[in-house]
């Protein structure tokens, strides 16, 4: 693929970012890491075109973007299923295809899940902040200017791309998506402040995600969550569900007020006083990154050595998705 070859925004779709596998090290600086929301959607798009797990993508939010291609280049589409098309010409997801030189890619309306993942051949050459081309929006890091694609945006693709046509993730490997699923979570680092009854809501309810779900957290309704009566400790405040400040690990799930759950994404603060009753495994990000407004959600406790255990799951998934584009 030549080295001139770029991506031309025409239409920019509801909220197109760049993002890579994050940025790390900072977190507790009050720096988020960032980076794709659905980490394995990230790594089976890069997969399909050659690229190295964590490059840089479009992460593609309910409504694509339309985009025009100056040079011949290898692209695919996973995720959220939200048909890509060539010229008014739909392609397949979860599949490597070509594009030539003038070609417009556009999407079709989305029809399940959330989130779309666009990997070009040598991936976005945006510029780097930080160590990654995530975009974090609040922080204007990464990306274009630290913001969504915007109509006339140019994006510089890296040359070197080893990406051919064809390449087909399995049916086994890819994400489904659906309106009711479950989250695994590990309870703490503060359920201690929840009642038995708290406690059984919380895992007993059926939330539903509100339309409050970005990524810096995704608010659900459904409940309220008993706490245990005590005199607030100085410095934490009077609502039941104030702590005296606490970091706050990606995954974790806070509720203020007792109601509303919310879970923190990959753009979240790193800290505050709002308690954390549940911590989602790491995994299982990736199905809260894929539920639209309205996905019916459960809750459903693991230990820890069941986390880990998915864990290593995962990473075998991966190995073999690998596998089977190679």
């Amino acid at each position: 693929m030549s080295a001139t070859t770029s991506i031309e925004v025409r239409k920019p779709g509801l909220s197109t970012t760049v993002q890579d596998g994050g940025r790390s090290g900072y977190y507790h600086l009050g720096i988020p890491p960032s980076g794709a929301l659905d980490q394995y959607s990230l790594a089976a798009a890069n997969a399909l075109v050659g690229n190295s797990p964590d490059d840089a993508v479009l992460e593609i939010v309910y409504m694509g973007p339309e985009l025009r291609f100056t040079g011949p280049a290898v692209v695919a589409v996973t995720g959220a299923a939200i048909a890509p098309r060539v010229n008014g010409e739909t392609r397949p997801q979860w599949e490597s295809f070509a594009v030539a030189e003038g070609d417009v890619l556009d999407f079709d309306y989305l029809k399940s899940g959330a989130r779309a993942y666009l990997a070009v051949s040598g991936g976005l050459d945006t510029r780097v902040d930080l160590g990654s081309r995530s975009t974090y929006v609040i922080g204007s890091l990464g990306g274009v200017d630290g913001r969504p694609i915007a109509e006339g945006d140019v994006l510089p693709i890296g040359s070197g791309g080893s990406g051919r046509a064809g390449l087909v993730v399995p049916e086994d490997l890819r994400t489904s998506t659906s309106k009711d699923v479950e989250v695994r979570v590990v309870m703490g680092l503060y359920d201690h402040r929840l009642t038995d009854a708290g406690r059984a809501t919380f895992l007993d309810t059926t939330w539903t995600l509100t339309p409050v779900a970005d990524r810096m957290g995704f608010r659900y309704a459904g409940g309220q969550l008993e706490t245990v009566d005590r005199e607030p400790p100085f410095g934490a405040g009077q609502d039941p569900s104030n702590i005296v400040d606490s970091p706050y690990p990606i995954g974790s799930i806070q509720v203020p007020g007792g109601v509303e759950p919310i879970i923190l994404h990959r753009d979240a603060v790193s800290g505050g006083g709002y308690m954390m009753v549940a911590t989602v495994i790491s995994g299982d990000l990736d199905v809260v990154a894929q539920s639209a407004p309205r996905t019916r959600t459960r809750f459903v406790e693991v230990d820890l050595e069941t986390a880990l255990g998915l864990r290593a799951e995962r990473k075998d998934r991966l190995a073999r998705l690998y596998a089977a584009l190679t």
